[in-house]
């Protein structure tokens, strides 16, 4: 491939006429420039990243040996497996739990992202550095610091009782609701900064206006700056939902393996069980699926921004 140069001065010498298409000239040498910047960038893509998804989609139509691993024999035994109610269960609870964390991420990251977007320049740099501060920290250390917070002698049980809320302390960890605690905690900067970028790229007229025509605030939020802001709502629920589907540390550590979700079900199928091509099927499913939400995200996110195509 050569980059090729319009030259765009109508009449000259080589160059394009009137009612004719512009002669291109090609610029030689220049393909294998291409190559050598581009292909630090393909390599990573190839052995990292499609390699491994071809291997596991070879993986999905063979058969678990005896002691685990892979018997190269074809099967289709792995995508009816899917539909069995024991691990449609565990599908269908992995996307409550992280739905609920979205939207709760959402009710939380709108607010936030709102307050921040309108804060003096100065104050909005502090604010989103401490929005991205814990992401500084190891991701299991801030796991773990919700198991110190919430177990029975805890800050919070402390707290509760101190205060004479509770007469003995609560049993805060090891359920769903601790899970989607971990999980908003976690997660929850990912909200805000979509969000705030978006509502930051809004004309404060926009808001003037509709308050010169009579609309109430509650009005101009409802028909002005959530529409404009659409784009930035499915980018942040989006990032929220994706890695809480695919998360098992969170559910394994606050969950205390009580509450399996997806991520627990793919990775005990790889070291557990040693079924890796059920493990195979299961992953490129929850994939599938992830890629069909980014396709919706992205046509939502055009519809709303005013790119509507026939």
């Amino acid at each position: 491939m050569t980059i090729e140069q319009e030259v765009a001065r109508p009449g000259a010498a080589g160059g394009p006429t009137p009612g004719r298409p512009p002669r291109r000239v090609r610029v030689p040498g220049l393909a294998a420039a291409r190559l050598v910047f581009l292909g630090p960038g393909l390599t990573y893509l190839i052995v990292l990243l499609i390699v491994p998804l071809a291997l596991l989609l070879s993986y999905t139509i063979f058969r678990r040996g005896r002691f685990g691993g892979v018997v190269y024999e074809a099967t289709g035994e792995n995508f009816t497996r899917l539909v069995d109610p024991l691990y449609f269960d565990i599908v269908l609870s992995s996307i409550k739990i992280a739905a609920l964390t979205t939207l709760l991420a959402l009710l939380i990251g709108y607010p936030t992202a709102y307050v921040i977007a309108r804060l003096p320049r100065r104050w909005k740099t502090v604010a989103l550095v401490a929005i991205v501060l814990p992401f500084w920290t190891n991701f299991l250390i801030r796991v773990y610091a919700w198991v110190i917070l919430l177990s029975g002698p805890g800050l919070v049980n402390k707290v509760l009782t101190g205060f004479g809320i509770v007469d003995e302390p609560l049993k805060l960890l090891y359920n769903e609701g601790t899970i989607v605690v971990g999980l908003l905690y976690s997660y929850l900067p990912l909200m805000i900064l979509p969000l705030y970028a978006a509502i930051e790229r809004l004309d404060p007229r926009l808001g003037e206006a509709s308050a010169n025509l009579g609309a109430r605030p509650a009005r101009t939020f409802w028909s002005v700056t959530l529409p404009l802001t659409m784009p930035g709502v499915l980018t942040g629920c989006v990032f929220v939902f994706v890695p809480c589907l695919g998360n098992f540390v969170i559910p394994e550590i606050l969950g205390g393996g009580r509450s399996i979700m997806v991520g627990n079900l793919i990775r005990d199928q790889f070291l557990k069980a040693r079924d890796w091509p059920f493990g195979s099927t299961l992953m490129l499913a929850v994939i599938a699926a992830l890629i069909v939400l980014l396709f919706l995200q992205a046509w939502a996110s055009r519809m709303y921004g005013g790119d509507r195509r026939a």
